[in-house]
Parts: structure tokens; sequence; C-alpha cells
């Protein structure tokens, strides 16, 4: 959940001493980067699972680890719901996890055995547990509205784009644009600028030499105008997202601050004790 939901917890009036330490206890570098080590050993297993030889070899030892991380995880989701309770669900991270690990949890005969294949989803956990990955992902959800405006000018002119290189060029390649579906496929294609020159458009050409008039303005307009509309509203929302103040800075400060105050008071208070341990004492 990080820090912020951890320095929420702490100002929870009458939260118990025990939850707060192990709250803090989860949340700690040390314990985190125990999760993160068994989420990167846990996408290395599951990598050699998919190779027929080592399994030949070593599928034993592998499905071994496979199994003590899935119980490290569980654990640690229900370590880290015995301390936050119901603010456990308030976090989108926390559904998150829950759900990859309940996936893998899903037996592996019966027909749920299919979704057993999506347990590799365990290793988008760096996702929740990273703070620099997680503030990416923000960034992107975050920038969804903006570029719900750019998806549907880029919606309208595709569709009039397969539209109209169906009608141009379906007849003489039907293969490329022979119908809407085709027309769209190809002129993603296109747009990604994956073999566009010598796969489509030159065939293409041969028959229609004047086709370069009707491509040219599509890449022009769909490869380096619609693309780097997307990729400057999410620049811009994760540059407006890095200017915005950490809310856990403050409170950092302020410990910090009366942590200064209480070592300079135990200074304080030892050299009067010492003072007063060296002046005699006076009888009248």
């Amino acid at each position: 959940m990080g820090q912020e939901e951890l320095e929420a917890l702490r100002r929870q009036p009458g939260i118990q001493a025990r939850r707060l330490r192990l709250a803090e206890w989860i949340e700690s570098p040390r314990v985190q980067a125990w999760v993160v080590a068994v989420i990167l050993l846990n996408a290395v297993v599951l990598g050699l699972e998919t190779s027929a030889e080592v399994m030949a070899e070593s599928g034993l030892v592998l499905r071994v680890i496979d199994r003590a991380c899935l119980g490290f995880f569980a654990v640690e989701l229900g370590l880290r719901f015995i301390a936050y309770r119901g603010r456990f669900w308030r976090s989108g991270w926390n559904v998150f996890d829950f759900l990859v690990v309940a996936v893998a949890l899903v037996p592996a005969a019966g027909p749920w055995a299919v979704l057993r294949s999506l347990r590799v989803l365990r290793v988008l956990r760096l996702l929740t547990v990273v703070p620099q990955l997680r503030r990416v992902v923000a960034a992107f959800l975050h920038a969804i509205p903006g570029l719900l405006g750019v998806i549907a000018v880029m919606a309208v002119f595709f569709y009039t784009s397969a539209v109209l290189a169906t009608r141009l060029f379906g007849e003489s390649h039907p293969a490329w644009f022979g119908g809407l579906g085709a027309s769209l496929y190809s002129l993603f294609q296109i747009m990604t600028l994956e073999s566009w020159s010598m796969g489509i458009v030159r065939p293409v050409m041969e028959q229609h030499p004047w086709a370069w008039a009707f491509f040219i303005p599509f890449i022009i307009i769909a490869t380096f105008t619609i693309l780097n509309l997307f990729i400057g509203i999410i620049v811009s929302t994760m540059q407006e997202l890095s200017a915005l103040p950490d809310p856990a800075a403050p409170v950092q400060e302020a410990r910090e601050i009366l942590a200064r105050m209480e070592e300079s008071i135990a200074e304080l208070k030892r050299g009067l004790d010492g003072e007063a341990a060296g002046r005699p004492d006076r009888h009248d």
C-alpha cells in the first residue's frame, strides 16, 4: 500500500499498537526488498518452466520453488490484510495483488485450469511494489481521460482511411484491402512502419502509381502526428505528477525535526547531569 496508507493508518484513531507495528514492518525497506527478490526469483522460474529441456531435468525443483514463492505471496498478503483490515481494499494495488495471487491458487485441473496460465501475472507485482514503477502506471492511468479524445480522433481517421482504401485498392489487392477488417489491419501495419514500403505500398503502386498520394499523408497523420499526441499527453501527465509534492514528505520532515529536538534535549540533559554531579555539596 505504500507510505501514504501507512501514514493514514497512523492517524487512524484507536489503532492497535500491534497492527501499527505489523504495518510498519511490512512497509519497511528490508521486507519490501525481500518481496522484490521473491518476485524476480519467481519470474525466472516461470520463464524456465517454458523450456521442455529444463523441465525434464529440474522440473521438480522448479515446481517446489514456484509453490514456495506462491506461499510467500499468500502469507505477505495475509499479513497485510491483518494490518490494514478494511483499508486493505481501498488500495487498487492491493486488489490487483490479491487477484494475481488468487488466480495462481486456482486448481490445475477442471474448467478453471486455463487460468493457471495466468499465474505469470505474478511478475506484474513489481508494478505494485517498486514506487518508481507505480508512479509510471499512475501517470498512465491519470492520462487516460486526455487520451480518450486522441483515441476517438484516431478511430475516426482509421475508419475513414480503411473505407477509402477498400474502395481504391480492394479489387486489385484483396489480401490487404479486400474488406474493412483487412484494410484496418493493413493500415495498422503501415502505421507501425513495419514492412510498409516493400511489403504493401510498392506492390500496390505497381498497379496504382498514384497510391503514394494516399499512403504518405496517412503515415504523416497517423504515425508522426497522432502517435506523438499520445506520447506528449503521457509525458505531460508524468511531469505534472512529478511536480506535485510528496504527501509523505511533511510527515517525514516533522519526524526528522522531532528526532533532532529529542537528541538536543538528551544532550542538554546529559550536560546538566554532568554539571550537577561535578558540583560539590554545600552544607550550612
